[in-house]
This record gives C-alpha cells, sequence and structure tokens, in this order.
C-alpha cells in the first residue's frame, strides 16, 4: 500500500512533469495521463451517481429492483446496483494503478465477466429498446448518461494509448472500460420508473417545426 501522505504539495510538479511508481519523471501532458485523468473523472462521475442514487433511495424514488435486483439470480449475480457500483469504483482504481505501475494486475477476465452479469441481470428486467434514448430523463438517469459519455472518452483515449505504447494498458482493463460504457447505458434504463415511462426517447417530430423554413 501506498505512504501515508504527510505533505500534498511538494513542487516537484511545477515543472509540468510528475513521478511514475518506479522512481522516473513523465510529462504531464503524455498520453498516459490524458487516460489516467479520464478515469479518474470517470470515477468520481460514478461517485456522484452513488450520491444521488442515496438521495433517491431515502425519498423512495425508484423502483424496487434498484436495490434488490437479483433474487433470483446465481450467487455471482447478488449484488445490489449501489454495491455494483461501489465494486466499480475500486475496479477503475485498480486500472488507475495498472497505469501507474504495469507490472501490477488490477483487472482480470473475472471482472470483466463479472460486468457482463451484472448487464444481463438489470437488462432481464427492461423492455426491448425500440427507438433512440436520448441523455436525459431524472437527475440520476441524467448523470448516468454523463458517465458513459466520459468512460466513452476514457475508452477512445484508452484506444489511441494501446496503439502507441501497447504495454501502457492491459487488454483486461481496455476491455473493462468498453464493457463498462454498456452497464452505465443500461444501468440509466434501469433507473428510470419500472415501466420505463419516463424514458426519454428521440422523436423525429420534435424537430418539423423547421420543415417550412
Amino acid at each position: 500500500m501506498g505512504n501515508r501522505l504527510s505533505k500534498i504539495y511538494t513542487r516537484t510538479g511545477d515543472d509540468g512533469s510528475t513521478g511514475m511508481a518506479d522512481g522516473s519523471r513523465v510529462s504531464k501532458a503524455d498520453l498516459l495521463f490524458a487516460v489516467m485523468g479520464d478515469v479518474d473523472e470517470l470515477n468520481s462521475q460514478i461517485g456522484l451517481v452513488r450520491a444521488l442514487l442515496n438521495d433517491a433511495q431515502n425519498n423512495a424514488a425508484l423502483p424496487e429492483r434498484v436495490f434488490n435486483d437479483a433474487e433470483n439470480a446465481d450467487e455471482a449475480n447478488r449484488a445490489s446496483f449501489a454495491q455494483s457500483l461501489t465494486i466499480i469504483q475500486h475496479l477503475l482504481f485498480n486500472i488507475g494503478g495498472e497505469l501507474a505501475m504495469p507490472e501490477y494486475i488490477g483487472v482480470t477476465a473475472a471482472h470483466i465477466t463479472w460486468l457482463e452479469q451484472r448487464i444481463d441481470a438489470m437488462n432481464a428486467h427492461l423492455p426491448p429498446l425500440k427507438d433512440f434514448i436520448l441523455p436525459t430523463g431524472s437527475t440520476l438517469v441524467s448523470q448516468l448518461h454523463v458517465a458513459r459519455s466520459v468512460c466513452r472518452r476514457a475508452e477512445r483515449q484508452a484506444v489511441r494509448l494501446k496503439n502507441s505504447t501497447p504495454d501502457a494498458i492491459s487488454n483486461s482493463a481496455l476491455q473493462f472500460i468498453n464493457r463498462l460504457s454498456d452497464f452505465l447505458f443500461v444501468a440509466a434504463r434501469f433507473c428510470t420508473d419500472s415501466a420505463q415511462t419516463s424514458e426519454v426517447l428521440w422523436n423525429n417530430q420534435v424537430l418539423s417545426v423547421f420543415d417550412d423554413n
């Protein structure tokens, strides 16, 4: 584990570089740090999802499935949505550790399988999607879409990093980020009302006001 932080500022990064786990210093403009920053931002956005979820639970503003959605699932799936978010935040922190210490393994194929199981468990409660969804709805649902879009950006940057420096990020980490964007999309649907009546769909009639212009 890391050392206890007794001093927050060190001034060593004032020249635009930052220290790696092996003691080397790398420019903060390096693509590696763009990926680390995006993963950190994604983790923070999911932290906000957790805070909003807690508020919604206290106000009874979500369907019961969000808090007990796997009663008929096997033990591997028997985690509530809130517990899943907690696990995901820890795994994203592990990905940050992998980026800082290439020899460290923080995400494996088992974690990707677990995430896929969570997606399937949520999706089992949802009706088929027949149109495009707009990234809006309740504050919680909107925040899930924000997290999803940040996740997509993190993936794009991670792919660039993989293409330029293959050993800088593991295949498992890249796959996890890709699958996480799917999780967040399904989660946004999962956190609407049980009948999906509050889900905001793309409607071609909205723009018909421009037809005569």
